[in-house]
């Protein structure tokens, strides 16, 4: 038996495909979810499906910036255990329906418990840790749309939890009181809790919920509200014995309490709280599998963490039977049961996007379909959406990029008409931070008439210009191709020859005066010309031309002697608005914040690719560490990691609507990518090393290769590209 058993086995191995070594198929135990918990990077360390509506993980504080995902690691105790969290944002929001189980009396100031950092664990899907003052032992674990939550009381009875449907992730103490705007609840029976909540953070949204108990409750409380709550938290008593478990399920719904419900008994309709966590841990090596890295430990989960982070979001928000809640508030159904919401556009546009056509392209035209629906309820494209709708953060119409990107790299799986049509209006109707007609008359914003960021907003918009008029040239329609390709060229405008930066200009066509381009501001209200950033940084959005922009800052040495100032000038922030986002500062390139994460890459442009060679490796010496302050700014939806896995592998999509990816340096020895119809793309960095950072040759499939860009194509057919690195910098 044991001959046709170790046989059986074998034949097994012998027939899997996978690239992996059987000690090396759980890539999951390279993830480590505390990086980016600490300082700016607003990472949260809970449970989560890829992709899925639900994020259980524990709230450590709230009502501050420091708080947007709910968590910071150098917390000593834990508030409780909510079932959404954002990830890596600068704006709060989520944190709903807060569960802490706990002992002892009912009446205390609040339900907080200390707790070691030995006994917290957190991979992709799972969390646990002991709640030192109650002893008990939490653990969640995750579908796409159900929290599972799993208790163990070790202490004396009683064992109670609070269930706490006023919580929500705010941004200050009063809101914590008011956000929750309407609240209706059923307690159904002694296992089962259902619920509708308004509530109003960044977003005004809609969740419903059912909460499921594996245990009849014993007794229930309300407790006492506060002024202007609206929503109750309950006690609940349960009768265990030391040792026993509680097991409590949170399903949600942007639709119904009936949705909810059918969420509840499609995903998850038992009680078996290992299967779940096997499921979700499967979910995630199928997606990390599509990468194989050859390494060191830290470089291992440094990758394998910011693939994890990418595939967080978007999320999609429909219910099992694919309906969803739409922008306009309209119950609608997706044909293919998908709609994203959580699209950090303004962020995610740069990398994220790029980076999904290569590792999860099965997901683009879902995305693409999302926002081409958004804009038939809103009117226009998703700027920045949470929960299906729009909270117009931040300033371009970034969904144009995408929609441009995925078409011109061959998706079909959407209306191409269609999409066309919303990105026309889109860029031609006005709407928030959206103002076309001061815009074509001036080929500007003039600082006069738009009061803030008018600068950023004319940079931003003249590359969403851009990529409509590629698209529009790809469908054939040659007038708008012109009226946009023109438009694209709105960026020299504001470039002011004297200073050699972009410089704000009033209606008159006058130059802001005073001018200091080291000022940083941020804000449509705040009187001044950037966006989380100052002229020193914005200067360089010229994603489309940076030829153009080398020809206005003089020729290529001329731009070179301009970058190396911004890489060299002092490391300081100051200035007006909210700029808390600028961090991870070389001189004044600023790369915890992403209007700068192209710029390294300009160097190509400018003649000294050296140069960019040398700064890659800078970046990821000082701005990436495998430790809970790692990262040196918010993760942004994975917009952080998408540059780290881009430039781990040697080039990135400085322009990310399908012109190519130019050429870095690789930081990791040897990466695999699965690609679709069993392709793979590999890249390997021989003689790579601390010394050896710079790229001697490049070779594509053994012949030499020629220009400084990669093409889409180039890799999603496959093959061998091998940078040879040494220690002399080729100048």
């Amino acid at each position: 038996m044991k001959k046709i058993t170790g046989l059986l086995l074998l034949a097994l191995i012998a027939g899997c495909t996978c690239p992996f070594r059987s000690s090396e198929r759980d890539l999951t135990q390279y993830v480590n979810p505390f990086i980016g918990a600490a300082d700016n990077g607003h990472t949260f360390p809970g449970a989560c499906f890829p992709f899925g509506l639900v994020q259980p993980s524990p709230d450590t504080g709230n009502c501050t910036w420091a708080y947007c995902s709910g968590y910071m690691y150098l917390d000593e105790k834990i508030w409780g255990f909510s079932q959404t969290h954002l990830n890596g944002t600068g704006c709060p929001d989520l944190g709903d329906i807060q569960l802490q189980p706990f002992t002892g009396p009912i009446e205390r100031e609040n339900y907080h418990s200390r707790y070691r950092k030995e006994t917290q664990q957190a991979k992709p899907g799972y969390y646990a840790v002991t709640l030192d003052d109650f002893g008990v032992d939490v653990e969640l674990t995750a579908s796409p749309r159900v929290a599972f939550h799993r208790y163990t009381f070790k202490d004396a009875a009683p064992a109670r939890l609070l269930v706490d449907l006023q919580y929500g992730i705010v941004s200050g103490k009063d809101a914590l009181r008011t956000h929750i705007l309407a609240s209706d609840v059923t307690v159904e029976d002694a296992m089962t809790i259902s619920g509708h909540n308004q509530a109003q953070a960044w977003v005004k949204r809609h969740y419903f919920y059912v909460i499921k108990f594996d245990k009849p409750y014993a007794a229930i409380r309300q407790l006492p509200a506060q002024k202007g709550e609206k929503a109750p938290r309950y006690v609940l008593d349960f009768d265990l014995k030391p040792g026993e478990t509680l097991q409590v399920k949170v399903a949600l719904s942007t639709v119904s309490v009936d949705g909810a419900k059918k969420n509840l008994a499609a995903e998850i309709p038992h009680w078996n709280f290992t299967k779940v966590r096997a499921q979700t841990k499967t979910a995630w090596n199928a997606l990390l599998s599509r990468a194989k890295i050859e390494g060191t430990l830290d470089q291992k989960e440094n990758f394998y963490t910011a693939m994890y982070h990418l595939f967080i979001q978007p999320n999609n928000i429909t219910d099992v039977d694919g309906r969803y809640r739409g922008a306009d508030d309209k119950v609608l159904t997706a044909p293919d049961k998908t709609y994203y919401s959580t699209l950090s556009l303004w962020d995610t546009y740069r990398a994220a996007h790029p980076l999904y056509t290569i590792l999860a392209p099965e997901r683009v035209n879902g995305f693409v379909k999302t926002m081409i629906a958004h804009h038939k309820a809103q009117g226009y494209l998703p700027i920045w959406t949470l929960w299906g709708k729009e909270n117009h953060c931040m300033i371009g119409n970034h969904s144009i990029p995408v929609i441009a990107d995925a078409y011109l790299k061959g998706f079909r799986g959407f209306n191409a008409e269609a999409a066309f049509d919303a990105v026309k209006t889109s860029l031609t109707v006005n709407h928030p931070k959206s103002d076309w007609d001061v815009y074509t008359r001036y080929g500007y914003l003039p600082f006069d008439i738009i009061k803030g960021e008018s600068v950023s907003r004319t940079l931003e918009y003249a590359y969403d210009d851009y990529c409509a008029a590629q698209f529009a040239k790809a469908l054939d329609k040659y007038d708008d191709a012109e009226t946009f390709s023109k438009r694209a060229g709105f960026y020299k405008n504001l470039f002011c020859p004297e200073t050699g930066f972009m410089r704000g200009r009033d209606s008159k066509g006058n130059w802001r005066t005073p001018f200091d381009p080291m000022k940083l501001n941020h804000g449509e209200h705040s009187g001044y010309d950037y966006t989380e950033g100052n002229a020193w940084q914005y200067t360089w959005h010229v994603q489309h031309d940076p030829e153009g922009l080398v020809t206005l800052m003089g020729g290529k040495a001329a731009t070179a002697a301009k970058l190396n100032t911004l890489f060299t000038l002092p490391t300081k922030t100051e200035g007006a608005g909210f700029v808390l986002d600028v961090t991870g500062l070389i001189g004044q390139y600023a790369h915890g914040n992403e209007p700068s994460h192209h710029t390294a890459y300009l160097f190509n442009y400018a003649g000294q690719p050296w140069r960019t060679q040398e700064l890659i490796r800078e970046i990821f010496d000082t701005q990436y560490k495998n430790k809970p302050d790692g990262l040196c700014g918010n993760d942004d939806c994975g917009q952080m990691s998408a540059w780290y896995i881009f430039s781990a592998m040697g080039f990135y999509p400085f322009n990310p609507c399908n012109d190519g990816y130019v050429f870095g340096a690789p930081q990791i020895s040897k990466i695999a990518l699965r690609l679709p119809r069993g392709r793979t793309f590999t890249v390997e960095a021989r003689n790579l090393s601390q010394e050896n950072k710079y790229v001697q040759s490049i070779t594509l499939n053994g012949k030499p290769f020629p220009g400084m860009k990669l093409s889409h194509a180039d890799i999603m057919k496959g093959g061998t590209l091998v940078f040879e690195m040494g220690a002399a910098a080729r100048r």
